[in-house]
């Protein structure tokens, strides 16, 4: 039985893919090209894989087998493969070959591969871009990222790669090992896999759901959703402002076997893509890392939405957080949505319009849980992020709150939720939607629920520690046995000096 690539595998030649391109292009733009080619030799393998399947089962028909192969969920025209351009390497026009066999794949895998207005997902990257050096250099470079992948060891095909999730840990790989090289925020289009995790967890879908993330960057979150669902009836749907990340998501899904999943490209909050004729499409679940805080998200806009998003108010010009809030909601289900988000703490507490919306969901008893996470969780900010749950099919009027900040592993760069973290929060989350968790002290210094009482004599400020109790009393002192200990280490002194006195009249001192 032939080994399994483990992701160290891939990685590895990720990270040697990476050194191809350092010090040419920023490192953010590294994923564009080696994802790119990550996937090319992915459906390249699988391709070949499942044609000389089929020749074997014609002993060796051609004819019939590429007849079979028009029936596979990817078309790879000959010319597009992998191997037909790593056997033109030397080629003085290897970036144009490889952007045409990019477009043919497109062309081919259209219905696949392409947005609603017909856009492909590789519009984006340019392999005969002159960002990568002039003719000879940028020849040297693509000649060398071929044969980065063309290890041997390395057959993308389904007796190699069970179970691997390929772009999506690669992609967590480039992003944790460059999110600080390159000057940009990668959190804004990533959120890392325990974070992913827990969501979906929280958010668990039934089957035959539709689940929805507006802002589903490169699609993790999304995907750690559907895998969350019991059995494989469910259906993904998504929408993503970055042009390149758009394409990431779209790679993704395919790569993941979601062949079906609806990914759109476009601002969510100015153009919602996803709708039913002319009204906004609705979700069983809808879940969401969206950018923290942005400015000019389109609040002049807003006045006038057409969908009627902002009914509850518009949040301010410069912090768009309750504008995607208020999106979630209504897009999910009357009475039986739960909408799951990603927010920075200020969401928690700011007034204003903020404060009037928060009120409002409050008041309309959506709100079932405020989760608060460790800080410095996200490639590229320290912010420490909490979880909100709204629940349009609330049994009870309470609401959970948890301080999960204190319960996490350390990281070099990032702090890391461990499994027990993540069990902890979801046990606790469950046992209150069971009705195991009354008003009051839940866990001490963990979690509390609080009724719509408490939270209004708060003035809907929902900020945890309002909520949960996690001072610590320091340890009491007694004083008489400081003074004793005090005047123990005084006698000792005494006569260490005195010892020191006598040595140095010895020698004379």
């Amino acid at each position: 039985m032939e080994s399994k690539i483990t992701q160290e595998d891939i990685n590895r030649i990720v990270w040697k893919a990476c050194d191809t391109f350092r010090g040419v292009i920023d490192p953010s733009q590294y994923k564009d090209y080696i994802l790119t080619m990550l996937f090319l030799k992915y459906v390249s393998d699988v391709y070949n894989y499942k044609y000389n399947e089929y020749l074997k089962k014609y002993d060796g028909d051609k004819e019939r087998a590429n007849r079979a192969m028009r029936h596979e969920r990817f078309v790879v025209p000959e010319e597009s493969s992998f191997y037909f351009l790593y056997e033109h390497r030397n080629d003085s026009n290897i970036g144009e070959l490889i952007n045409i066999a990019l477009a043919n794949i497109e062309e081919a895998n259209r219905a696949k591969l392409s947005s609603e207005d017909g856009s492909g997902v590789f519009r984006n990257i340019d392999f005969n871009s002159s960002n990568l050096g002039d003719a000879k250099d940028k020849n040297t470079r693509l000649k060398n990222l071929l044969i980065d992948f063309s290890d041997d060891k390395l057959l993308f095909d389904d007796s190699h790669l069970e179970g691997n999730d390929i772009i999506g840990d690669a992609y967590m790989y480039l992003v944790s090992t460059f999110a600080s090289e390159s000057g940009k925020k990668a959190g804004d289009f990533f959120t890392p896999g325990e974070v992913s995790t827990l969501l979906a967890k929280l958010t668990k879908s039934k089957p035959g759901a539709r689940i929805c993330d507006p802002t589903c960057g490169s699609g993790s979150l999304l995907i750690k959703s559907g895998q969350e669902v019991d059995g494989d009836n469910f259906s993904l749907y998504g929408q993503e402002l970055n042009g390149s990340t758009w394409a990431l998501a779209m790679m993704n899904m395919f790569l993941h076997g979601f062949d079906s999943a609806t990914i759109r490209w476009g601002d969510t909050l100015r153009n919602p893509k996803l709708k039913e004729g002319d009204k906004l499409m609705k979700f069983d679940t809808v879940v969401a890392n969206p950018p923290f805080s942005l400015d000019k998200w389109g609040a002049d806009e807003a006045e006038n939405d057409q969908y009627q998003r902002f009914w509850r108010g518009v949040p301010p010009k410069s912090k768009g957080d309750w504008a995607f809030i208020s999106h979630m909601i209504e897009i999910a289900y009357e009475q039986t949505g739960k909408v799951g988000v990603v927010v920075p703490h200020g969401v928690l507490f700011r007034g204003a319009s903020e404060g009037r919306i928060r009120k409002q969901t409050i008041e309309e008893n959506l709100l079932e849980a405020v989760i608060g996470l460790p800080a410095n969780l996200f490639f590229g900010t320290g912010i420490p992020a909490a979880i909100i749950i709204f629940n349009k099919g609330k049994k009870n009027k309470n609401v959970l709150f948890i301080d999960a900040s204190k319960e996490y592993e350390n990281g070099k760069n990032q702090n890391k939720l461990r499994p027990e973290d993540i069990d902890h929060i979801v046990n606790t989350y469950r046992q209150f939607t069971q009705g195991d968790l009354v008003a009051g002290v839940a866990e001490d210094k963990y979690a509390y629920v609080a009724t719509p009482q408490e939270i209004a004599e708060n003035d809907y400020n929902l900020n945890i520690p309002r909520y949960v109790d996690t001072f610590e009393e320091e340890e009491a002192i007694d004083i008489a046995q400081v003074q004793t200990e005090i005047k123990a280490l005084e006698d000792e002194l005494k006569v260490v000096q005195e010892k020191m006195s006598g040595y140095l009249k010895e020698l004379g001192f």
